[in-house]
C-alpha cells in the first residue's frame, strides 16, 4: 500500500479529514527549508506538498511566486527539491510527500530519470498543473508505472462532461480547487464546497482534498466537515516570508498545529 493510501485509510479510521500543507522547496534557503519540512510533520500535517521552484509559476498567486523567487535565489532547483525529500525521509518514512509544480523542469531533467530519482528520494505523488489529461502519456502514465500517484486538479468550472477525463488516470486523491483564479486569493463558502463534494463523490471513490484560500483554523474546520482533506499553502508560505530564517520552523509548526486542531475540532463537533 502506498503512503498516500495508507494515510487516507488511517484518516478514515479516525473519522476525520486530513491536513495537507504546502511549502516551496528551498524557501527561504535550503537548510531552513529542511527544518520547515520536519516542522510541518511535527506540527500535525498529514500530507506534505513540496513545490518545485520555477521561474514562471503561472497558476500561483503573489505569495507562492515570491517563494519561488526566494528559493531560486537561494540555490533551489529540482535536484535540491529531491535532496530535501531524501533528507526528510531519513527521519520520517511515513508522512506522504507530493511534489507540486510545472512540467518544464521535469521535461528538462528527462521524465524517466526524474521518476527514478523521485521514487528513490521518497516521493509519493505528483501534481503537475500544466499537463492536461490529453497529455497523460507524457508524464502521468509513466509516473503511475513507476509507482507514483498522479494527483489531478478539478475546479468549479470542471463540468460533468469534462470530469471523466480528469478522473480517468488520477490516483492518490483528487485536489479540488475551490475557487477560480490563482492561489492565495479568496476563500470558498462551505455550502459551495459541500455541493461540489457531493458531485465529485458521485463520480469517484478517491479521497477529495480541498484547497485555495484557507488561512485560519476556523476555515480549515469548516472545510474538514465536508471534505477528505484540507489544503493550506499560501498562509504557510506567508509565515515563512515574514519570519527570520531561524524562527521560521517554529512559527510554521505553531501555525500548522492550530490548523490541525481546527481539522480535528470538525470531527469532534460532528461526533457530538
Amino acid at each position: 500500500m502506498s503512503r498516500l493510501a495508507a494515510r487516507f485509510q488511517e484518516l478514515r479510521h479516525e473519522g476525520r479529514a486530513g491536513l495537507v500543507t504546502y511549502v516551496t522547496a528551498a524557501d527561504p534557503d535550503i537548510p531552513t527549508s529542511a527544518k520547515v519540512l520536519t516542522a510541518l510533520a511535527e506540527g500535525g500535517a498529514d500530507i506534505i506538498e513540496v513545490g518545485m521552484p520555477f521561474t514562471d509559476p503561472m497558476a500561483d498567486g503573489p505569495a507562492i511566486q515570491a517563494a519561488s523567487r526566494r528559493a531560486l535565489e537561494a540555490g533551489g532547483s529540482l535536484q535540491a527539491t529531491l535532496d530535501l525529500v531524501a533528507g526528510f525521509r531519513k527521519s520520517d518514512d511515513k508522512t506522504p510527500i507530493v511534489l507540486m509544480g510545472y512540467y518544464n523542469p521535469i521535461y528538462r531533467r528527462g521524465v524517466r530519470e526524474f521518476l527514478i530519482a523521485a521514487r528513490d528520494a521518497g516521493v509519493d505523488g505528483l501534481i503537475v498543473v500544466d499537463l492536461p489529461p490529453e497529455e497523460d502519456d507524457e508524464l502521468c502514465l509513466p509516473a503511475r508505472s513507476a509507482g507514483l500517484d498522479f494527483i489531478r486538479l478539478a475546479t468549479p468550472t470542471t463540468d460533468d462532461a469534462r470530469l471523466p477525463a480528469v478522473l480517468q488516470n488520477t490516483s492518490g486523491f483528487l485536489y479540488y480547487v475551490a475557487i477560480a483564479g490563482i492561489t492565495g486569493t479568496a476563500s470558498a463558502a462551505q455550502s459551495d464546497v459541500a455541493a461540489a463534494m457531493a458531485r465529485l463523490k458521485g463520480a469517484t471513490a478517491l479521497p477529495v482534498a480541498v484547497g485555495f484560500g484557507i488561512k485560519t483554523p476556523d476555515q480549515a474546520a469548516a472545510i474538514a466537515r465536508v471534505a477528505d482533506g484540507v489544503v493550506v499553502g499560501s498562509a504557510i508560505v506567508d509565515i515563512i516570508a515574514r519570519s527570520e530564517p531561524g524562527d521560521a520552523p517554529a512559527a510554521v509548526a505553531e501555525f500548522v498545529g492550530s490548523l490541525a486542531c481546527g481539522v480535528k475540532r470538525a470531527r469532534d463537533s460532528e461526533a457530538a
